[in-house]
């Protein structure tokens, strides 16, 4: 198993376009994921927020929007499981976030998410950051799945 990179496919029974919303509409991507975005994204630019999900509340969401190519792929960077605000974690390389979308024979979307880069973490944060964060997506994946049949 590869230790730098974390990537999980979904196949979703909805249009490219409607994922593609929901990835890349700060506000849907946030209703999702669990954090309350301040502005729209736009790559080249950071984006900053609030986390709402239960227990984590105290944390900020900061990452930097890399690249939107309409209804094909997403990626912003960010610093992974940057769970104590007490640290600064600005000097630490982040990790690169991908969203790939492919229409499927049937007429939705196979989502393909990749997490990499966990392999420049300092040694004392590495396995903890991959670990929770391949629990994370996995979950993630499964709140944009329940967010999509809620709101199609």
């Amino acid at each position: 198993m590869d230790s730098d990179r974390i990537e999980i496919r979904i196949e979703l029974p909805f249009s490219i376009a409607r994922v593609w919303r929901a990835l890349t509409l700060s506000g849907e991507f946030g209703a999702w994921f669990g954090v309350r975005i301040d502005s729209p994204f736009e790559p080249g630019q950071e984006s900053t927020g609030q986390v709402v999900a239960p227990g984590m509340e105290h944390l900020a969401w900061r990452a930097v929007i890399q690249d939107m190519e309409p209804q094909q792929y997403f990626a912003y960077t960010w610093h992974p499981y940057a769970v104590d605000p007490g640290h600064d974690y600005s000097e630490e390389v982040p990790t690169l976030v991908e969203f790939h979308l492919a229409a499927t024979p049937v007429g939705g979307t196979a989502l393909t998410l990749t997490e990499s880069g966990f392999q420049d973490l300092p040694d004392a944060r590495r396995s903890e950051a991959y670990a929770m964060h391949q629990q994370g997506w996995l979950q993630q994946m499964k709140n944009i799945r329940a967010y999509l049949d809620l709101h199609p």
